[in-house]
């Protein structure tokens, strides 16, 4: 008789019934008797955690009174927490000069022009530049940009004005240069410094509505899987034994005698902290004892490198892999390129033969968006893998599969 598989789900499962036909599905697609062990009722009470996230959007500070001064981010604005510590981009300014300077005396476009047709330069294109460097600091948002399109487009539009405010009856730039406001500036220095701000403006208020946008899609669309993540992480952390009483109970069912002996081992496919879980329990001083272990999705690298995981393992030194005890014999890994909560296992970790644990990337799938955390399940590669994985008698997986096309 051959003992079953027995599968441990990650986090934020609260679905018993779901999470037995998602191993019924994946028991039929591999071929291997599968034993489902449960035990999200453990976890973190995740109704209520939207009450604890910041509210949707970002304050649109950048929308100021003319006559505010402007020169530097307003200490606790967005903009200034966006680009603390961040030096002003080195090549924005000279972008948006070489575009203004290059419009300013291209030859003009517009025929109902009499000015532009005359084949002479209205402005002098060097003192529009010398006044764009003396604006340029009081810019929030563009001196720090290094989007080249939106610069070129800034120098653009901005010589476009000044090409626009040159009166049709003057034969050159001297009014344009000399008329100017009460505080004695000409009239050029003037424009160039007003439509640079507000072009800095409407920079800045692009740029808000972008993040407004971004931040809304991250919290509706990822932001309650990854707290529910986190919920049950910490749950886990201070719950272990209740949990690991689950799992043990879970097995006990099928066989009070599997994985408490070496002759005796379970086989594990286990998903997300779930894999963490096997882990812990493989290598704890009274171990699972595990013969096939295969892990999708899961973190048992990332946490022990960040805080050891105690047990029967030793710390991770930089360049010198952790050694698993027997009582893990083989283990399996898989990760999606893009779950950002997967994490690689062979690096970090070293099986007691002196083999490394078997990292195997799968293909990401456009069906299934951006966030791929719980895709695993409907994967026929994940299926391929473990019916390879948990053979009778075999230590691997099998060649590991092509790398992810994204």
């Amino acid at each position: 008789m051959i003992d079953p598989v027995f599968v441990i789900h990650g986090v934020a499962n609260r679905d018993p019934s779901g999470f037995t036909t998602a191993v019924a599905s994946l028991q039929a697609a591999s071929g291997i008797e599968m034993h489902p062990v449960y035990w999200g009722d453990l976890g973190a009470e995740d109704r209520h955690i939207a009450a604890a996230l910041p509210p949707i959007g970002v304050p649109a500070d950048i929308l100021r009174a003319e006559n505010q001064p402007t020169h530097s981010p307003a200490e606790g604005s967005l903009a200034a927490g966006l680009f603390a510590g961040q030096p002003p981009s080195s090549g924005a300014r000279t972008q948006v000069e070489r575009t203004l300077r290059e419009d300013l005396t291209a030859a003009p476009e517009d025929d109902d022009n009499e000015l532009r047709d005359g084949g002479f330069t209205p402005i002098d294109a060097e003192e529009a530049v010398e006044y764009l460097a003396e604006a340029w600091n009081d810019t929030t948002w563009l001196q720090y940009t290094d989007d080249a399109l939106l610069l070129v487009e800034v120098g653009r539009d901005l010589a476009r004005a000044l090409l626009d405010s040159v009166p049709e009856h003057e034969s050159g730039y001297a009014e344009l240069r000399s008329s100017g406001p009460a505080d004695g500036q000409g009239r050029l220095r003037h424009l160039v410094r007003k439509r640079l701000m507000d072009l800095d403006r409407v920079a800045g208020a692009a740029i808000q509505a972008a993040m407004g946008r971004v931040n809304h899609t991250l919290r509706s669309r990822f932001g309650p899987g990854t707290a529910r993540f986190l919920g049950d992480v910490l749950v886990y952390q201070r719950h272990q034994a209740a949990i690991h009483a689950r799992i043990r109970a879970s097995i006990d069912e099928v066989d009070p005698e599997l994985g408490r002996h070496p002759d005796r081992p379970v086989r594990v496919v286990a998903h997300s902290l779930g894999g963490v879980i096997a882990v812990d329990m493989a290598t704890s001083t009274s171990p699972l004892w595990t013969d096939k272990l295969l892990t999708f999705g899961s973190q048992s690298a990332f946490f022990h490198v960040c805080d050891p995981r105690g047990g029967q393992l030793e710390p991770y030194a930089e360049h010198q892999r952790v050694a698993l005890p027997p009582s893990l014999a083989n283990w399996t890994n898989l990760w999606e390129p893009l779950d950002l909560l997967a994490f690689a296992a062979s690096a970090v970790f070293q099986l007691h033969d002196g083999s490394s644990p078997i990292d195997i990337p799968v293909q990401h799938m456009a069906s299934t968006g951006l966030w791929t955390h719980s895709a695993y399940w409907n994967s026929p590669e994940v299926a391929t893998a473990i019916t390879c994985a948990m053979r009778t008698g075999s230590s691997s997986a099998g060649p590991p599969i092509p790398p992810a096309h994204v």
